[in-house]
């Protein structure tokens, strides 16, 4: 994700569980526009990306406050184990975990290495999927995603939509060329 946002133009501050001076080869291999900080710093930007195992999500968002920030948080989970959210999307848990926050399900149908290579192939651009239920949030990832030269289709809310992108639904692993 870091590669796509820096592809896109933007300023990147990337966070772990282990601290800034943890990922000083990372920011160095990424270059100019990345930084390293916390979550809490990192949960700053205008849009921020959860991209941990299922089970880390509650750890890497506990503690911040997401209420009055108007944060996008693109939720590029997976749910591997395909537990049984009694009839919700991981998405929605997610959306619950950082209640306040604008949430946006991409960037998970696709492996990391797909993510951050080149979509412009075959004379076309990589699909990514979305959905979300706040239109204006949706509206700013597909911007994000467009200026990285990916071609993002919206899928509608995070109950229809994102139950599409879930792992053993339709769209997890599709990797599709728009021409």
């Amino acid at each position: 994700m870091a590669r796509t946002a820096r592809r896109a133009g933007r300023d990147v501050v990337i966070a772990n569980s282990r601290g800034p001076e943890s990922l000083a080869s990372v920011v160095s291999e990424l270059g100019d526009r990345v930084s390293a900080g916390t979550a809490e710093q990192a949960s700053a930007a205008g849009i921020v990306v959860i991209a941990v195992p299922w089970d880390s999500v509650p750890e890497a968002v506990q503690g911040i406050d997401w209420k009055g920030k108007a944060v996008i948080v693109i939720d590029a989970t997976n749910d591997w184990a395909a537990d049984d959210l009694n009839g919700r999307t991981s998405s929605q848990i997610v959306a619950d975990l950082v209640a306040g926050a604008r949430v946006v399900k991409a960037a998970n149908t696709l492996g990391a290495e797909v993510l951050g290579s080149d979509p412009q192939e075959a004379g076309g651009r990589r699909v990514l999927f979305i959905s979300g239920d706040d239109a204006d949030a949706k509206e700013e990832v597909v911007t994000l995603f467009q200026d990285a030269g990916f071609a993002a289709i919206d899928l509608g809310g995070l109950a229809g939509g994102g139950a599409m992108q879930q792992i053993h639904h339709p769209l997890a692993g599709v990797n599709l060329i728009r021409l």
